[in-house]
């Protein structure tokens, strides 16, 4: 039984009558994707494997919505031709088996995996003797195979209900930062063309004007809060050093210096009332951190690494505290702290073609954006147990994304677009 899966018309969208299944049957919004009576679904799935041409048009969608799997593999000497080759013969794959194996999407996943790699392990083999990590090459696969899935079956716990881009406006000359302090709260921030700090915020009803917050920035900014209708943002200026400005729900502050020197834009953020946590890459490409103990601030540390764009940070809970960034090989890298001590640097994987931006609906997730190679907003996250694979959200951004939820149900998005206006997308 399939009561649980929508299926989806690999040709109409939005239609009542899909000439696929030469029947009427109600389509679940304008996506593509049918719910259709159980003695539909043998005739379908039997039609669907006789569609080897799809295969084509698979692989065709996966290049262009997620080029790095491909250039993954090109980097280690595999010509572009025979990757394709491999692709299509693992997408061809899961269109010949989608119906042999149940449950839901992430789990057909891991059991296509697992039968793809036993079947084709000459693909494996040859990848591997052209010395490329195991590492690589099943990241790789596992995302092709789920590439070729999501796209024949979604089931509905896993739609991701993301709105269509809004333009906000303003003339910005750097990523975007926001905050929320609380419930159907949006502030952001950004560069203006004077190179001072442009605020704008949302109050739940509707969207203010910018207005200028002044100093003389050399970086994008970086914001938290800590506490209702409190905000930090930070920034680097003139003398690469950290400069800091606050609201404190009646005024802003001035500017203050908090020294260093930063070749990077800052990251911020906060585990506790009155706690703040700052992070940077330093002259030597590690991450160096500064924290705000509630009285004092602290000196600068160094948490090391090899950095290549600005950090992001996030806390999901009291003392514990997230750390990403752009690697070696535009890949991601993950530090944190669990109150105890700061982990190892974790090697994500992926091709961002941007610093990341990460935000945390709930204790122990996260969600992680970055512009890729196609300059389309695309994201990760982790569950509580593993991380997700790389997925394509669209659009067309010119800066590192900003991120912040303020409910275990929502997300927003922000950054610049090809207009220099901040753009806005969020999900439910």
């Amino acid at each position: 039984m399939y009561n649980d899966e929508f299926l989806r018309c690999p040709y109409y969208s939005g239609e009542t009558v899909c000439p696929f299944l030469n029947r009427s049957i109600r389509c679940a919004g304008n996506r593509g994707f049918h719910r259709a009576p159980d003695y539909f679904r043998s005739s379908y799935e039997k039609s669907y494997r006789n569609l080897k041409d799809d295969a084509d048009k698979m692989l065709t969608s996966l290049n262009d919505e997620q080029p790095e799997l491909s250039l993954d593999l090109q980097d280690f000497g595999v010509e572009k031709e025979k990757v394709d080759s491999y692709f299509k013969t693992a997408i061809s794959y899961v269109i010949d088996n989608f119906t042999k194996f149940r449950g839901y999407v992430d789990q057909r996943i891991d059991l296509m995996y697992g039968d793809f790699s036993r079947q084709y392990n000459h693909i494996f083999s040859s990848l591997k003797k052209m010395g490329i990590p195991n590492g690589v090459i099943n990241h790789t696969f596992n995302n092709v195979i789920e590439f070729g899935l999501r796209n024949i079956v979604i089931p509905p716990t896993n739609i991701s209900r993301w709105s269509g881009w809004q333009d906000l406006g303003g003339n910005l000359t750097s990523a975007p930062a926001v905050s929320s302090w609380a419930s159907n709260r949006l502030d952001t921030f950004a560069r203006g063309t004077d190179n001072a700090l442009w605020h704008k915020w949302w109050n739940g009803t509707r969207w203010s004007d910018w207005e200028s917050l002044g100093g003389s920035l050399t970086s994008a900014p970086a914001a938290v809060s800590w506490g209702p209708n409190r905000i930090d943002v930070f920034a680097r200026g003139t003398d690469n050093a950290l400069w800091h400005i606050f609201w404190n729900g009646t005024r802003w502050s001035g500017w203050e210096s908090l020294g260093g020197s930063l070749t990077s834009a800052p990251a911020v953020s906060s585990w506790g009332s009155n706690r703040l946590d700052v992070f940077a890459r330093g002259t030597d490409n590690a991450l160096w951190h500064k924290w705000w103990n509630g009285t004092r601030w602290s000196d600068w540390e160094s948490l090391g690494g090899n950095l290549t764009s600005a950090p992001a940070a996030v806390s999901w809970g009291p003392n514990r505290i997230d750390v990403f960034a752009r690697g070696q090989g535009n890949r991601l890298n993950h530090l944190w702290w669990n109150g105890s001590r700061w982990s190892g640097w974790q090697d994500l994987g992926g091709r961002i073609a941007s610093g990341p931006a990460v935000s945390s609906r709930r204790p122990n997730r996260l969600e992680v954006f970055a512009r890729g190679s196609n300059n389309q907003l695309i994201t990760t996250s982790w569950d509580g147990s593993r991380w997700s694979n790389w997925r394509n959200i669209g659009g067309n951004i010119t800066s590192e994304p900003a991120a912040v939820s303020w409910g275990p149900n929502r997300t927003d998005v922000f950054a610049r677009g090809r207009n220099n206006a901040l753009w806005h997308i969020f999900r439910n």
